[in-house]
């Protein structure tokens, strides 16, 4: 009989009368999952503080305004910030590189080659493998880069998991634990020891003569799927410390170290005013999140996760993510909102835990028909054609990388546009790029200030979104500060864009190059995270709720781009 999938939250292996499948919720935050009226009531005591918690209440209000004075976050300074700028998980939703069926088509028998120049974390490489459409079954190339070497360690670990261990639910509850929670279970702590720990450690021990800044290479090969690993020698020793956990460091002191970034008090302003955009049930789920660093259904059992996960605790007195840091800002909220969490209809990050899960289990899945081959590199994304061959790829991927802040998108496309296949051989190839940063760059005051006058049409809009509750009784009142966050999501920048594309000279660069902007997009949409439908239509709402509880903006545009010649040598 197959275990259920929903688990009731009083479950355990002593509670005999328990019938651990869960039918039933709590009516007055839909968080958790019982059997029946029975384990409802003795699981009373222990879910009475969260179920009970002033967050359950839709009048609750942020320290600031119950304390009667400014928030930190109006102190006028930049802030404190805490814990490290490490971008171990995606800030931005995962999507697929390759829509095969609609570019090449789902019957195209070529090798397929995809860079991520600046991958960051594997959500893109799992969602593309994931909906590669079932009928291809030919070789996938995939290198993946990035010139941070936590993303990569931790890349290299979780792709070994995912070659190395055959049963896919196994693989995809270990992978989503190490790369997700804080703790891991024994079953994960072992797989690493026993399984990947002996694959690295002989690599470091063939190499321990070469000097330290050495560039070397290793290919394991699993069946019909290879993975290939570039690093420095001195990289490869600092690989297989992530298999291990700093000495010393125990469960209790690890705790206390993300406890010191997530829960800190000079931050409760921060935390506060993210909650407030959130529904009463989202602010309970993630102040557990961040007391906990689990991510699990809201009411499954945490004892069998005791052991600190030594890819997050490389050093006994840091934790290496921002306290902003959320594992839903990596994933489409619409497609995370649609996930069934059982008859928690309410737990958010337990819908994300099984949308995860099934992500992967659809990327497992698909291994065994493909012939796939990754290569990894740790190197700054400048450097990557002196590692590769021009006119190689389908698909160039490389985040935000293009922004004025990074590598700017004069240098980006010298770079990636080489690399492209050519039309003749693929017109389908495509380079895609992303500007986070380039609106608000390119916003002038009076851009800023059109729009927040108390009748424009910007202002009209956002208030059928968010309509007034009374009137403010401070200029720190947080439906004032919700409202200015509000207005970001309201409005359209296509002609602020325009100004910063004219700027640097997207199309002039482009053609000087062999490339060309694609006038339609066939990879993702140009505004992805644009409200869609109008105030008041079907859907509207719960569309801007969603926008406003996440980690988008708006404001971020990506560009597709093809080559259109050979370009000027």
């Amino acid at each position: 009989m197959a275990a259920p999938e929903f688990i009731c939250a009083n479950w355990d292996l002593t509670n005999t009368d328990c019938k651990k499948g869960g039918r039933y919720t709590c009516k007055n935050c839909y968080l958790v999952i019982y059997c029946g009226p029975e384990c409802q009531k003795s699981h009373w005591l222990r879910h009475r503080s969260e179920c009970k918690s002033p967050l359950n209440n839709k009048t609750w209000q942020p320290a600031w305004v119950l304390e009667n004075r400014k928030p930190s976050f109006i102190s006028g300074g930049l802030g404190e910030q805490f814990g490290t700028k490490k971008y171990l998980w995606g800030n931005i939703p995962a999507f697929d590189v390759l829509r095969l069926g609609s570019n090449e088509g789902e019957e195209y028998g070529e090798v397929i080659r995809i860079l991520f120049a600046a991958s960051g974390d594997l959500r893109n490489v799992v969602k593309t493998i994931a909906q590669l459409p079932s009928r291809y079954s030919h070789s996938l190339e995939l290198t993946i880069n990035d010139r941070d070497f936590e993303i990569v360690a931790r890349n290299v670990i979780l792709l070994l998991i995912a070659l190395v261990v055959e049963e896919v639910d196994e693989a995809a509850d270990c992978i989503i634990h190490l790369w997700y929670s804080a703790f891991v279970r024994e079953s994960d702590v072992d797989l690493l020891r026993h399984r990947i720990r002996p694959l690295i450690e002989s690599v470091c021990e063939k190499i321990k003569d070469k000097t330290p800044e050495s560039l070397l290479a290793k290919t394991w090969t699993f069946g019909r799927h290879s993975l290939r690993v570039v690093l420095e020698r001195s990289s490869w020793d600092r690989l297989l410390s992530f298999v291990d956990l700093p000495p010393g460091l125990t469960a209790d002191r690890a705790r206390e170290i993300r406890a010191a970034i997530t829960l800190a008090e000079s931050r409760k302003d921060y935390r506060d005013r993210y909650m407030y955009c959130q529904s009463p049930s989202h602010r309970i789920a993630f102040n557990k999140f961040q007391e906990d660093g689990l991510l699990l259904p809201f009411g499954s059992s945490r004892h069998e996760f005791r052991e600190p996960n030594p890819t997050f605790f490389q050093t006994p007195n840091t934790w290496p993510i921002k306290d902003s840091a959320d594992p839903l800002h990596g994933w489409s909220s619409e497609e995370v909102a649609d996930t069934s969490s059982g008859p928690a209809t309410a737990d958010i990050y337990g819908k994300l835990f099984f949308y995860i899960r099934g992500m992967l289990q659809s990327f497992l899945g698909r291994l065994p028909s493909l012939k796939l081959s990754f290569e990894v590199f740790q190197v700054d994304a400048a450097c990557l054609p002196d590692h590769l061959e021009n006119n190689s790829f389908s698909r160039i991927e490389v985040s935000n990388i293009s922004d004025a802040a990074w590598l700017g998108i004069h240098h980006t496309l010298s770079l990636m546009v080489p690399l492209l296949q050519t039309p003749l051989e693929n017109p389908h190839a495509t380079l895609i790029t992303l500007f986070m940063n380039a609106v608000d760059e390119t916003l002038t005051d009076e851009d800023k200030i059109q729009g927040m006058t108390a009748h424009s049409p910007i202002t009209k809009r956002l208030l059928k979104y968010l309509p007034p509750q009374g009137r403010p009784t401070s200029p720190y009142a947080p439906e004032l500060i919700k409202l200015n966050l509000g207005r970001d999501l309201v409005r359209t920048y296509d002609h602020i864009f325009d100004r910063y594309s004219r700027t640097f000279k997207f199309s002039e660069t482009a053609e000087l190059l062999g490339a060309a902007m694609k006038e339609t997009h066939t990879i993702i949409d140009k505004w992805p995270y644009r409200l869609k439908l109008r105030p008041g239509q079907p859907g509207a709402q719960e569309e801007f709720d969603r926008r406003f509880s996440g980690g988008t903006s708006g404001k971020e545009r990506y560009v597709e781009w093809k080559r259109v010649h050979m370009g000027m040598s």
